[in-house]
């Protein structure tokens, strides 16, 4: 077999449900792999969402994959999971804790009938400590994390972060983990448990806010806005324009002095209380005012401009709808249409991965509809004939969403 990608030739059960687990599935399906998609009768939660036509976030995360539907609640559907997990390279899920141990699908079982499986879990809280148990979702683990309380005004209630931030960051640190665990394999002939908490990938976020707290600056708020988390760095802030507002952030010496030539105030090079950003940073509302008068009457275009022919970062703050037609985007290829069975065209992202030794990242099937794909993998990988996988269709004990 001519390996052109990095897991071309190996096979994933993806149990995946939501985001984290599924995005992750993705992440290795983009890589290479063959994903299964392994889903109950009525289908991930995502799915269920919607019962006329498949919701975007699942064709969004579920490309290039099989859907298998088995029943695991059922002996047969257990049966079926085990002897492709004796076939498998990785299983995928993020469960809550205890879920694939009641099912009889656990990391003891599976390493008893693999032992080169690479395992990949991903939880709340972990597989241990004192919130093991407790439900999580994206927003509650914004809130236990602490990135709702440091999100927001600084007079406002905390804020959910708009992104699912937590499923994502858990979902990359999970393919990271197995992508590890891999190699590793390469190098001792052996599989092993992976564990990927969310709350864990969510706090690795909060490095600013962190290093206010760690470094005892007593006088950051929770939460500060648009400014920087620990508000140590001026300018640092979004800017209201003719048609919006702009981003701009100067990180270093030379972004502010470029500031100041570009605000018509090269007198502040050389002004006491502008010569450090320790200093700036305690003139950040004085700051902020002179580069929203300067920003007010230019377009986001026109400031976006000036900016990048002085060197200084910023950017338009750019609306979703914005975003989904982002020029650079299409540019490098981000965006690819897919003819799904039931959508008809649609636009769905690739991998951000970019492998360049395996060529441009690509998209070999869109997601696959609810056990679209059931029969020829059990067909293909178990030899099951026509008679017996009948037979376990019509013992699923829950109707699918069609």
């Amino acid at each position: 077999m001519t390996i052109r990608r990095p897991l071309d030739g190996m096979l994933v059960l993806d149990l995946g449900q939501i985001y984290n687990g599924p995005y992750c599935g993705m992440l290795l399906g983009f890589m290479g792999a063959r994903v299964l998609k392994i889903e109950p009768p009525e289908g991930d939660v995502v799915r269920r969402r919607k019962r006329d036509v498949e919701p975007y976030p699942l064709v969004m995360l579920n490309t290039n994959k099989e859907s298998v539907v088995l029943d695991l609640k059922q002996e047969r559907g257990k049966q079926i999971f085990l002897d492709l997990a004796r076939k498998a390279d990785v299983v995928v899920e993020n469960f809550a804790v205890g879920v694939m141990d009641r099912l009889g699908i656990g990391w003891d079982v599976l390493r008893k009938i693999n032992p080169r499986l690479v395992y990949g879990g991903s939880s709340g809280y972990g597989l241990d400590g004192p919130y093991r148990d407790l439900a999580a979702m994206d927003v509650t683990i914004q809130a236990m994390s602490g990135i709702m309380s440091a999100t927001g005004q600084q007079d406002g209630p905390p804020t959910k972060a708009g992104p699912a931030v937590c499923d994502f960051m858990a979902g990359i640190h999970l393919c990271a983990g197995i992508l590890g665990a891999l190699v590793q394999r390469e190098r001792t002939g052996e599989g092993q448990r992976v564990e990927v908490a969310m709350h864990e990938a969510a706090v690795i976020g909060l490095a600013s806010a962190l290093g206010a707290m760690m470094d005892g600056d007593a006088n950051v708020p929770e939460r500060t806005g648009n400014r920087h988390p620990a508000l140590a760095i001026a300018p640092y802030n979004t800017y209201p324009c003719a048609d919006g507002h702009v981003a701009i952030f100067t990180s270093a010496e030379r972004h502010w002095q470029a500031m100041c030539r570009l605000l018509g105030r090269a007198e502040l090079l050389e002004a006491p209380g502008y010569a450090t950003m320790p200093e700036r940073a305690q003139r950040m509302a004085e700051i902020d005012d002179m580069i929203s008068a300067w920003t007010i009457g230019r377009t986001k275009d026109e400031v976006l401009r000036l900016l990048n022919e002085a060197h200084v970062p910023g950017s338009p703050v750019k609306t979703v709808r914005e975003v989904a037609r982002d020029p650079h985007l299409e540019a490098r290829g981000f965006w690819v249409d897919v003819d799904h069975p039931r959508r008809g065209r649609t636009r769905v992202p690739i991998s951000p991965i970019r492998l360049h030794a395996g060529g441009p990242a690509e998209v070999r099937a869109p997601a696959p509809t609810l056990g679209q794909h059931t029969e020829t993998v059990l067909a293909e990988l178990l030899g099951l004939g026509p008679d017996e996988r009948a037979a376990l269709a019509a013992s699923r004990t829950t109707t699918p969403v069609r």
